[in-house]
């Protein structure tokens, strides 16, 4: 007879030693002092731990012992990113499980809060990404700002927009600076973006965010099969679009009067794009050669630039705000409590929650101030004459 927890979902504990960066099972189960053919049966679910094994993977992995009878809900699309061959499987796998969670949190908010209803435009119109050229990116970028009133000018906050057309964004340190973004979509078919916080400027927060953007237009019917044999070539699509998004080819390119570093940066105060990508778009607009882009990149390496541009730290780097103003909004109108949502609705950490939606930390479990009174008496008029004051002169100090 098999014996454990019924009802216990291994893909569940695959999940959270990957959301907590433990690359193996071996390594779990040293953590655990279980045997590591323990916990790959946990995981293929050949078997499942009993009452006492799951209130101790609970404990170890920092989630409630409901988290791992919690059924999980995957969407068959693909799910983006920035695949680098130095980039570690551990990270990725931290990612894609952040990803996950973030999609759980928001699902959950919704049971409570209607999110804006997604306002992506059918900019391919029966083609698929395959058949786009570049002029046909650059034509989809300028039917983007129209459909959403942007304008021609500089985008003020792509996070800002993203939430405003209905896509949920979280933002978290993922400990690399190889992974710059996600893109998902959950199992209602609402795409989700997870942003890294990691050396973070508003530039490349602007950029990033445009990245994923890019996919969420372009790139919803990519099957996986599809996303890893042309991987390659979906990145550089959406790179374009983010880059004619933010620089639309009808007003940027006749503010640049002569390519040179010093134009750059005088027009990334406005446009607020990084200089590297300018230099970039220019490129792809074919205003500079191959040779003069690579003597800009080599001026800009040499001045130190790749580590940080000027400029870098002149703007605060947007946050979502969607999740975090929702959790607010269900706890002030008093809905739900911060011990209801913590011990009911979510099974990880408060902190992964707080960590995900932007709230600050401790927000579930730090209770409010307390508001101290004066005593009755304390507030009586004071009665009887006053004493006299004595002034005392400090030795030395002239008159």
């Amino acid at each position: 007879m098999r014996t454990g927890t019924p009802g216990f979902v291994p893909l569940r504990l695959t999940e959270a030693r990957a959301a907590r960066h433990i690359s193996t099972m071996t390594a779990l189960a040293r953590l655990l002092g279980v045997s590591s053919s323990t916990v790959t049966r946990w995981e293929d679910g050949s078997s499942s731990p009993d009452a006492s094994a799951l209130a101790l993977l609970a404990d170890v992995l920092n989630v409630r012992r409901e988290f791992f009878l919690r059924p999980v809900q995957e969407s068959a699309r693909a799910s983006f990113h920035r695949s680098l061959a130095s980039t570690l499987k551990r990270d990725i796998d931290y990612q894609h499980a952040q990803m996950r969670w973030l999609q759980e949190i928001s699902d959950i908010v919704q049971h409570y809060v209607d999110f804006p209803a997604l306002d992506i435009p059918d900019v391919l119109e029966g083609v698929t990404y395959k058949q786009l050229r570049d002029e046909d990116i650059e034509d989809i970028a300028l039917r983007l700002r129209r459909h959403w009133q942007l304008g021609e000018g500089p985008c003020a906050d792509v996070v800002a927009l993203m939430e405003r057309i209905g896509i949920v964004v979280g933002a978290i340190e993922m400990g690399t600076s190889k992974l710059d973004g996600l893109c998902s979509w959950d199992s209602e078919d609402r795409p989700h973006v997870l942003l890294a916080t990691d050396k973070m400027s508003f530039p490349r927060r602007q950029m990033d965010a445009a990245h994923e953007l890019a996919h969420v237009v372009l790139h919803r019917s990519v099957t996986p099969v599809e996303l890893k044999s042309d991987l390659k070539f979906i990145e550089t699509q959406a790179f374009r679009l983010a880059s004619a998004f933010l620089l639309p080819s009808t007003t940027y390119p006749y503010e640049v009067a002569r390519p040179s570093l010093a134009a750059f940066e005088a027009l990334k105060e406005r446009w607020r794009v990084s200089i590297k990508a300018q230099i970039k778009r220019l490129s792809d607009l074919e205003m500079i050669d191959d040779d003069h882009k690579t003597d800009l990149y080599k001026l800009y390496s040499s001045k130190g630039w790749s580590r940080e541009e000027p400029l870098d730290r002149r703007w605060q780097v947007p946050e979502p705000r969607m999740l975090r103003d929702s959790l607010d909004m269900i706890v002030t109108s008093h809905v739900r409590t911060r011990e209801d949502l913590v011990s009911v609705e979510f099974t990880m950490s408060p902190g992964d929650v707080e960590n995900l939606t932007g709230l600050p930390p401790g927000w579930f479990t730090n209770k409010p101030g307390e508001v101290i009174k004066l005593r009755d008496d304390a507030r009586r008029p004071v009665t009887g004459s006053p004493q006299k004051a004595v002034i005392v002169e400090f030795p030395g100090r002239s008159k």
